[in-house]
């Protein structure tokens, strides 16, 4: 067995599309081998800044023989049938196929022998492919070449069983031809080296200081930043995003602590950690209560003899440009009041469908209103409510966000504190953009709850309005993440409402209202899902219709998988099944059969005992369900268990008597009828 080494060699790859790239390179490279009928038993890349590199083990020096059958027409059919296969067949003569009876009458066969070649003859083709295939978000072009690649690309390792594999990939202008050579550390080990094997190339780089492995690299920049945090009497603030990006930056990381100057301090953390995080890739540092610390962490991609000291003072010179400008709009938005800023949002333009900022908050305050009646909020909790609505977009006039755009809100809740403004209004500014993400933290403060849902309701209800909805993969306004918003305020909240008056309320038409609820029941489904519960338990709650109160409809989900994981629950739902299927056959024939039950035309004892079990189940269930407990309605359901298996057991549904089967069929109805107080079982798998 052999191995294939391939690299690709070329100027900075942006660190956010090297992982993309590395494994979009794997699967085409292992997907073309495969493909061509050559196993293997091991693929894996790695990524650097500057270089994606794959093995692949256990790979067969020789192909493997061929054999291949093509059916072609039958005998006896026209010439240009027969030419046709041929063609396809690579035949040359119709002599050369075999005749075979496949009992649908005599067709021709061609037998096709492929002789296994060496593997090394179908790599150039694969690799070539491979490459050009590779999708990149942007691509260049360079020098005179045509080919387009994501930076330009300066050679090409390709290696099997320790032979450079024959070829070249054609820029278009000029080639590169596929080698065994590759260059260590930019600065550190500037050079060629030559390599014979994956071993060799690995041993070789990290001797030119270059870490090849990406989870190498996290873990020495995540130990030594942790390490250099508590040098400083720090703690270093969790951040793996920044952690994976910086990774992409580096080949030898070298981490290294920078000082931020005391006269930013009292500049927002937020702020000061948004500069730091998004514009220089600095990890930031907190004292043991939590609060950033005045040091940073940076990590440059090379040691130097000073021991780092320049690229400290360098990265502390930066910084302090940039928090320069971070402290000036800060001091200077301080000085105006974010109630003299509403009239600003008349100048910003939302959607040219949907009007200003300024229309939106209106909007936005008029709905927050409404929920927090629609709850039964006191007095003073919808005035919050109202005046934090009213207060929430006005920070994006201020110069913090016009300059660091990531602390909307926040910005506005400090600004709020600043003027004294009650805490729940200055949260609620911060807290309306939340949940941002599923893993977001929820708001609970009733302010910041009424806010954040009119605050996304009116997306969805302005958005679809204008049939501006998520198409297949694209969502570019973010409305799954909106309802999928609100779906949670409202369930983890447990707030008892009804989401089509909502809707409604933020001036949604009737077809919107529809629309967007059953946008919302498939977000429903996609959300707890995730969580494992059942699809069909929501769709069998949902058939039966007008349910928009997510916390009821949970409750009554529960129940039905509490009662649906017993025995009791399987038998009832196989029955319920059973009298669904014979009533659907029947119906076929004659009509409904949802009239009342006949008690006079009841014979048997088993029949007359489910009549009864089914009138003793509605009036016992009828009441629970009414007042929400859905547990104890399952109990009634569940003891219809014995009576409906005696019925199927010793009742003939299509008795010879024509009044009597007409009876029956009725009694099947009322099944299907007393178990749709809960749910509709016909939607339930299993």
């Amino acid at each position: 067995m052999a191995e294939l080494l391939i690299e690709l060699f070329m100027e900075e790859i942006p660190a956010r599309m090297q992982v993309r790239a590395g494994e979009d390179f794997k699967r085409l490279v292992t997907d073309k081998l495969s493909a061509a009928g050559i196993g293997f038993t091991k693929a894996e890349v790695h990524s650097t800044p500057r270089r994606l590199a794959l093995l692949v083990d256990g790979l067969p020096t020789a192909q493997a023989d061929v054999r291949e059958e093509k059916k072609g027409p039958r005998v006896g059919s026209p010439e240009q049938a027969l030419a046709g296969f041929l063609k396809s067949a690579g035949l040359s003569s119709i002599d050369q196929a075999e005749q075979r009876d496949t009992g649908k009458g005599v067709f021709y066969f061609a037998v096709i022998e492929k002789k296994g070649g060496a593997t090394i003859d179908a790599l150039p083709g694969i690799i070539d492919a491979a490459i050009r295939e590779l999708p990149w978000p942007k691509s260049m072009r360079w020098g005179a070449n045509e080919f387009l690649w994501v930076r330009p690309l300066h050679s090409i390792i390709a290696l099997f069983d320790g032979a450079v594999i024959p070829g070249a990939l054609d820029l278009g202008g000029k080639s590169i031809a596929y080698g065994n050579q590759t260059e260590g550390h930019r600065f550190l080990s500037p050079g060629v080296l030559t390599v014979s094997s994956f071993a060799d190339y690995a041993a070789k780089l990290a001797a030119a200081h270059v870490v090849l492995d990406r989870e190498e690299r996290k873990r020495l920049i995540l130990a030594g930043a942790q390490k250099a945090a508590a040098a400083e009497g720090f703690v270093l603030k969790d951040d793996p995003g920044l952690l994976e990006e910086v990774a992409g930056l580096v080949e030898w990381p070298v981490v290294l602590t920078g000082a931020i100057d005391n006269q930013f301090m009292d500049v927002p953390a937020e702020v000061l950690t948004t500069s730091m995080r998004t514009h220089q890739r600095y990890f930031a540092l907190e004292t043991a209560d939590g609060k950033l610390a005045p040091r940073f962490v940076v990590v440059a991609n090379r040691t130097t003899i000073d021991g780092g000291k320049a690229v400290i003072a360098g990265n502390e010179r930066v910084l302090r440009a940039r928090l320069s400008d971070a402290k000036f709009f800060w001091d200077q938005d301080l000085k105006v009041k974010l109630e003299d800023r509403v009239p600003g949002l008349k100048d910003i333009t939302f959607h040219a469908k949907l009007g200003t900022l300024a229309q939106r908050v209106e909007r936005i305050q008029a709905l927050s209103v409404a929920i927090a009646k629609a709850l039964n909020w006191d007095e003073a909790t919808i005035e919050q409510a109202a005046l934090a609505a009213r207060l929430s977009k006005s920070d994006l006039t201020t110069g913090v966000v016009g300059e660091f755009p990531e602390v909307q809100g926040i910005m506005g809740r400090y600004v709020a504190y600043h003027e004294g403004l009650p805490a729940s209004v200055a949260e609620a500014i911060a807290d309306h953009y939340k949940p941002l993400g599923p893993s977001d933290r929820v708001p609970t403060d009733k302010v910041s709850v009424a806010v954040a849902l009119a605050e996304k309701i009116d997306t969805l209800v302005a958005f679809f309005g204008i049939d501006e909805k998520p198409t297949g993969s694209r969502d570019p306004f973010a409305l799954r993440r909106a309802a999928l918003g609100v779906i949670r305020l409202i369930v983890e909240n447990g707030l008892r409402v009804k989401l089509g008056a909502l809707l409604l309320a933020a001036g949604a038409t009737d077809p919107v209202t529809a629309d967007l609820l059953s946008f919302f029941n498939d977000r429903l489904k996609v959300s707890l899902k995730e969580k494992g519960v059942r699809h069909d338990l929501i769709d069998a709650v949902l058939a039966l219709g007008g349910e928009d109160d997510f916390v009821r409809l949970l409750a009554r989900v529960e129940a039905l998988s509490g009662l649906i994981a017993t025995d009791d629950g399987k038998n009832l739902l196989a029955a319920s099944k059973r009298a669904s299927n014979i009533l659907r056959i029947e119906e076929k024939k004659d009509g409904p059969h949802d009239g009342a039950v006949d008690a006079g035309l009841l014979t048997q004892d088993e029949e007359k005992a489910l009549a009864d079990a089914l009138v003793a189940a509605h009036k016992q269930a009828a009441p629970l369900i009414e007042a929400e407990d859905f547990t104890g309605a399952m109990a009634a359901f569940a003891a219809l268990r014995a009576p409906v298996d005696a019925f199927f057991e010793k009742v003939t549904v299509n008795a010879p008597e024509a009044p009597v089967r007409a009876n029956r069929l009725r009694l099947l109805s009322q099944i299907r009828a007393t178990l749709n107080l809960i749910a509709d079982f016909s939607k339930i798998e299993g």
